[in-house]
């Protein structure tokens, strides 16, 4: 087997600590050795120091969660590493130890058997946490408003049932005054606002309920804690604007133009996948990497499965949603959708044009261009022949005698 890197280490980390094996080649013979260090500050300088006194060139460790990144962090810039996945360097069972995945790891990049995660630079990683962790906020949010909800129904308050928004300026403004004590369903009504007063009298009738003290205290901690949480996703929102304007302010509003895509979705996928391109060889590399794509399952010639396989979670969810958003409009993403739907079912269409529009994203960034839409005709214009002859066959069937003529284009009439 050929032999890539003569200096190399293999990582295998952990909370509190690094298990770290040198494999050293020389003319004659392999060498190992193996050392333990702390994941603190010193003890990864220390790490650092001990892979350049042995003059390595290249080390490898997993994706364990996040104690790879300080690891990370701490040796960029001193050695060329490399991320694994750690389902594809699982070792043989009964050699499970930490001295063990070392020496696997470094075995494993010595001669070039590993695939190389991707790791983004610094503000793009970065802007991949604030972006996660506004959407794991506003989920928060929504689930305090559901339980909110429950409180409503529990007390036979039916606000749901009459507003689109409960939690609109007319719903708050009532669930406040409920919380201050009010309970006079014409009293809680009469704070309709905007068009929510045509329903004066179904909101009346919605109000009158059974609301006590113990209600009233789950609804101010419910209200209470969406209100904080808005307030920290417009705090992070403006953050993210700071963040993007150096980098990818300009790639983010390329994307805007995609149909269905929304300026937070932008912003969620620059922070997903990053500007540069050049990492993915190829519009497939992308797709495949993101989990948007039939996973590869074939035995004694017989495909077993064809699910999509697993992927970036937070790519493959707002590309999704993006894609129902986007085939709402006339276009090609809408005339896809309907093509596949027929005769695959909706879920499968959906992860389709989600695939379609992570191709257009790869290609736009990569051309630095607006997206161009194909049309709704596109698939009636590639396929003029076969649909041709398909309706032809139709006719046929049904007991029509066909015979086909190009219908002549009649020349403008110039006008005098």
């Amino acid at each position: 087997m050929e032999l890539l890197h003569k200096r190399c280490a293999g990582l295998d980390v952990h909370k509190d600590t690094v298990v770290a094996c040198v494999r050293l080649v020389s003319k004659t013979r392999i060498r190992r050795m193996v050392e333990t260090f702390s994941t603190t500050t010193e003890g990864l300088l220390k790490l650092g120091d001990w892979l350049a006194e042995h003059e390595v060139t290249h080390a490898v460790m997993e994706s364990t969660g996040v104690y790879w990144k300080p690891v990370w962090h701490v040796l960029e810039g001193s050695v060329e590493l490399t991320l694994a996945n750690a389902n594809e360097v699982k070792n043989l069972p009964g050699r499970k130890s930490d001295v063990n995945d070392a020496q696997w790891l470094a075995d494993l990049l010595a001669h070039g058997l590993l695939k190389r995660s991707f790791v983004p630079e610094r503000e793009v990683e970065e802007l991949r946490q604030l972006t996660r962790t506004r959407t794991q906020l506003v989920r928060e949010a929504a689930r305090h408003a559901q339980r909110l909800d429950k409180v409503l129904q529990d007390a036979n308050i039916k606000l749901r049932s009459v507003l689109t928004k409960v939690l609109g300026k007319t719903g708050r403004a009532i669930l406040r005054a409920m919380i201050k004590g009010e309970s006079d369903p014409k009293k809680l009504a009469d704070l309709a606002k905007g068009v929510a007063r045509k329903k004066l009298p179904q909101l009346e009738k919605a109000l009158r309920g059974f609301v006590n003290d113990h209600h009233r205290f789950l609804l101010r901690q419910h209200l209470d804690l969406v209100e904080s949480l808005e307030t920290s996703i417009k705090e992070i929102e403006a953050r993210i604007d700071e963040v993007l304007r150096p980098f990818a302010e300009e790639e983010a509003e390329l994307l805007e133009t995609i149909p269905g895509i929304s300026t937070t979705a932008a912003r969620i996928i620059i922070a997903e996948i990053g500007p540069d391109m050049s990492r993915f060889p190829d519009a497939g590399h992308l797709v495949s990497w993101a989990g948007l794509c039939p996973r590869s399952d074939e035995s004694a010639g017989k495909k077993r499965s064809t699910k999509i396989r697993k992927g970036n979670p937070w790519l493959k969810t707002t590309l999704v949603q993006c894609a129902w958003a986007a085939i709402r409009s006339p276009g090609y993403l809408r005339s896809l959708y309907h093509r596949i739907r027929s005769r695959a079912g909706k879920m499968k269409a959906i992860v389709a044009v989600a695939h379609a529009m992570l191709v257009a994203v790869f290609h736009m960034l990569a051309d630095k261009q607006t997206y161009r839409d194909l049309g709704a005709r596109y698939f009636e214009q590639r396929d003029a022949e076969r649909l041709k002859q398909s309706l032809t066959r139709r006719l046929e069937r049904l007991g029509f005698e066909v015979e086909l003529r190009r219908r002549a284009v009649a020349e403008p009439v110039a006008v005098q």
